[in-house]
């Protein structure tokens, strides 16, 4: 019940910052910013929802992320399907994909599950590049902008608000799906698989569900990066870039919605404010990344709870 009372607390904070947040923030380009940090956050809680929660371990994360991507631009360039519609049609693909591949994959455990969803994320980033005619290759294809009933969304503003409120739902669903007998069910597979089975939960039943709504995430994040950068490249299903939705995850705290917010927000705003250190900026993110592992080894929101609830009376 507590667990439950401080999701809801973090997603209703969440909606104040998405706001708040234009009353402070300068220029277009923090707009852009807070735009990027908001489209990875939501590829990042579709992840928490599988490793946080679940305890599944997945390094093919942006596998899901460039079917997005690509959706909403193979779509409208080749096919004439609406931006919208094919946001839609790439979230079921990647939906569908996840739900095919996950029966034989989830079967797995520990690293020799990590081994095999590092495969499937580098099967779709192959077959990306190698489909130069319709994906455009190693090079990528332009996106059109996203049109919805006539109103073309474009510049940093529109998609701050469309960002923003996909994400504040996205974790509002996610806290009520933890708040329900499925979420209980992903919370006791996380905690052990033999005692949860001998509770009569259906792993494969439930670790799937959690596999196919990371996916929607995911796929959802990349159609809305896509439409925001105008341009998509086979790099978005690329295997850095899963280890940085794992990153992202592992920092802010696995389990914690909350935690996918703060750790996309740490990995996105720090490489720009590192800037200054030039050649040593790598190394001095890198750095501040050990520290907060070493202090903070549950991730930075779990941690700083535990301690607030410590240091109370």
């Amino acid at each position: 019940m507590v667990a439950a009372l401080q999701t809801r607390a973090g997603v209703m904070l969440l909606a104040v910052i998405i706001l708040l947040l234009p009353l402070v923030l300068p220029s277009p380009f923090y707009f852009r910013i807070a735009t990027l940090v908001f489209i990875f956050a939501l590829a990042v809680l579709g992840l928490n929802l599988l490793m946080g929660f679940a305890g599944q371990v997945s390094l093919g994360h942006a596998g899901f992320f460039g079917i997005g991507a690509y959706a909403v631009a193979v779509g409208p360039t080749h096919w004439g399907i609406p931006s919208w519609a094919a946001l839609i049609l790439g979230a079921v693909a990647a939906g569908l994909l996840a739900f095919l591949v996950g029966r034989p994959i989830l079967r797995l455990r520990g690293h020799y599950l990590a081994v095999a969803t590092l495969g499937m994320g580098l099967l779709i980033a192959m077959v990306l590049t190698n489909e130069a005619q319709l994906t455009g290759g190693p090079d990528g294809m332009p996106v059109p902008r996203l049109d919805l009933f006539g109103w073309r969304v474009r510049g940093a503003m529109p998609w701050y608000w469309v960002s923003g409120v996909t994400l504040a739902i996205a974790a509002w669903l996610a806290a009520n799906l933890l708040d329900s007998p499925t979420g209980r069910a992903l919370r006791a597979i996380h905690d052990s698989e033999t005692a949860a089975s001998v509770l009569g939960i259906d792993l494969a039943r439930y670790k799937l569900t959690a596999f196919v709504l990371s996916a929607v995430y995911g796929a959802i994040a990349g159609a809305y990066l896509a439409l925001f950068d105008g341009l998509v490249t086979p790099a978005t299903a690329g295997f850095l870039r899963s280890i940085e939705f794992v990153s992202m995850a592992v920092l802010g705290g696995l389990g914690s919605i909350l935690g996918s917010v703060v750790g996309a927000t740490l990995l996105v705003v720090l490489p720009q404010a590192l800037t200054v250190f030039h050649d040593y900026e790598h190394i001095v993110l890198g750095l501040i990344m050990i520290v907060f592992m070493v202090f903070l080894r549950a991730g930075i929101v779990p941690s700083l709870a535990a301690l607030a609830v410590r240091r109370k009376p």
